[in-house]
């Protein structure tokens, strides 16, 4: 796969160029479940992350923020050795959909060199990013189509479904 020119910056207007036609060929994959659809994705995902590293962008954790699960909570408070309430307080809020989100964005714990200071101890969420790989594909692609907008791999995946015969 070539990112050539696919930067932070130009993700989100790359994404909208063709944006009506993902949004029709996931429609038609979502009524049609392919049984090969977790295959495709998968080796498309495989592909991508021998030629992209997500060190080169971070456009995730500088965008959108992750829900936040109890486990997760858990597992940071003991990472920076906080009471689960005072990480609570200090780093989230609730979103509309009654989930813990961080507060801020970009994410508190993403270094100026791109690097997570709480990789080893980080959501559930960021560990499944960009969500490619995942089994029941066509079960998540509304997700799929909004996270095209942020991650230079989904959208080069979604480029070359678009390429191929269903």
């Amino acid at each position: 796969m070539d990112f050539t020119g696919i930067t932070p910056v130009t993700i989100v207007e790359l994404s909208k160029q063709n944006r009506q036609q993902v949004k029709d060929l996931f429609k038609k994959l979502k009524k049609k479940k392919p049984k090969n659809l977790d295959a495709i994705i998968h080796q498309l995902h495989e592909e991508a992350f021998k030629s992209y590293d997500c060190l080169d962008c971070g456009n995730c954790c500088s965008s959108i923020s992750p829900i936040v699960l109890e486990k997760d909570i858990d597992r940071l408070s003991k990472h920076f050795r906080m009471k689960s309430s005072k990480f609570i307080d200090e780093y989230l809020e609730m979103d509309s959909d009654s989930d813990f989100v961080f507060k801020t964005q970009p994410c508190p714990f993403l270094g100026n060199d791109l690097y997570c200071m709480c990789y080893e101890s980080r959501p559930k969420a960021c560990r499944e990013y960009p969500h490619t790989d995942r089994t029941k594909m066509h079960q998540i692609l509304n997700l799929t189509e909004k996270n095209r907008s942020y991650c230079p791999i989904v959208y080069m995946i979604t480029e070359t479904m678009l390429k191929m015969e269903w």
